[in-house]
């Protein structure tokens, strides 16, 4: 059995090499293929960064009755944290509101002189509340409408941000069913190349092939070689596409990390490297595999 393996094996790398430009144009278009693939895999964790970006900036803020005691907001607050949908809440009390009032406006001389003229504060308690997803906040406000809670609300707003942040989970989930289609566009297309390379090969062998068949070699040991082939195509072709991938993401990391300053990005594909390209390889190698198998099967049974 390992002899058989052993030479399974052997031939189908002669075979690969032999054929050296068919199968370098196999390679073509299973790299253009992988890196779709390698690329829709890293675009979902830039979206996702981006997200949690964008979620950290958008909240639910619930501004209080003047007449409303400390006491009941912060038992307010403590009931809203038993909630799952809540993620992290922030009590603003009326002092610190007004702290933060005056240092967003500490070059407006008008609006500091106007409040110093005041002999109260204007401003308000609030509670600052992010969920854990945005679809989240509508159940939250539902929560704080009832009548025992509203009874203290002056006023509830949702963050213009969610507008914005649903509006990119839709972009988003739209540009990830479009590189799905695509990349699943470019296997297809990969495997009809290695599909007619093989078939070529075989034709260019099938006098050795009926020799084979005749002194009483399996299918099994036909097929195996063209099968190790498509496997060696996808191997490599997976290799290269890490290998291209590398200095882009390089080049292109310092300008995300602009536009999502809590994304590393090459730090996160150098630190997966190793897990990015044995997807690569399992999609490279089922690909070829499949494409090669199907091609001497129907050449076997003619």
């Amino acid at each position: 059995m390992f002899t058989v393996i052993w030479r399974i094996i052997y031939y189908g790398i002669k075979n690969f090499w032999r054929n050296a430009w068919p199968s370098i144009a196999t390679i073509g278009t299973m790299v253009i293929a992988l890196s779709v693939f390698l690329s829709l895999i890293l675009f979902n964790v830039i979206t996702k960064k981006a997200i949690e970006l964008i979620q950290e900036k958008i909240d639910i803020s619930v501004y209080f009755k003047p007449t409303t005691s400390e006491d009941d907001i912060l038992n307010i607050k403590q009931s809203l944290e038993t909630l799952p949908e809540v993620k992290k809440i922030e009590y603003i009390s009326r002092d610190k509101a007004l702290e933060i009032f005056k240092e967003s406006h500490k070059e407006d001389e008008t609006i500091l002189q106007a409040l110093n003229e005041l002999d109260r504060n204007p401003l308000v308690a609030s509670l600052n509340i992010q969920a854990k997803d945005p679809s989240q906040y509508a159940l939250i406000a539902e929560y704080l409408s009832s009548p025992n809670l509203s009874k203290f609300i002056d006023s509830l707003s949702y963050s213009k941000n969610e507008v914005v942040i649903n509006r990119l989970v839709s972009i988003i989930h739209t540009v990830n069913q479009g590189g799905f289609i695509i990349t699943l566009i470019l296997a297809i297309v990969a495997g009809l190349v290695i599909f007619n390379t093989i078939r070529l090969a075989i034709y260019s062998n099938r006098d050795e092939i009926s020799i084979m068949r005749l002194v009483g070699a399996s299918n099994t040991f036909v097929r195996g070689p063209y099968v190790v082939g498509g496997i060696l195509a996808g191997l490599i072709s997976a290799l290269i596409s890490i290998i291209i991938a590398l200095p882009l993401v390089y080049f292109v990391s310092p300008y995300l990390k602009i536009f999502i300053p809590n994304l590393n990005f090459f730090s996160y594909f150098v630190s997966n490297i190793f897990l990015l390209t044995f997807y690569q390889i399992i999609f490279g190698v089922l690909i070829g595999a499949f494409s090669s198998f199907v091609a001497v099967r129907r050449y076997l049974k003619n």
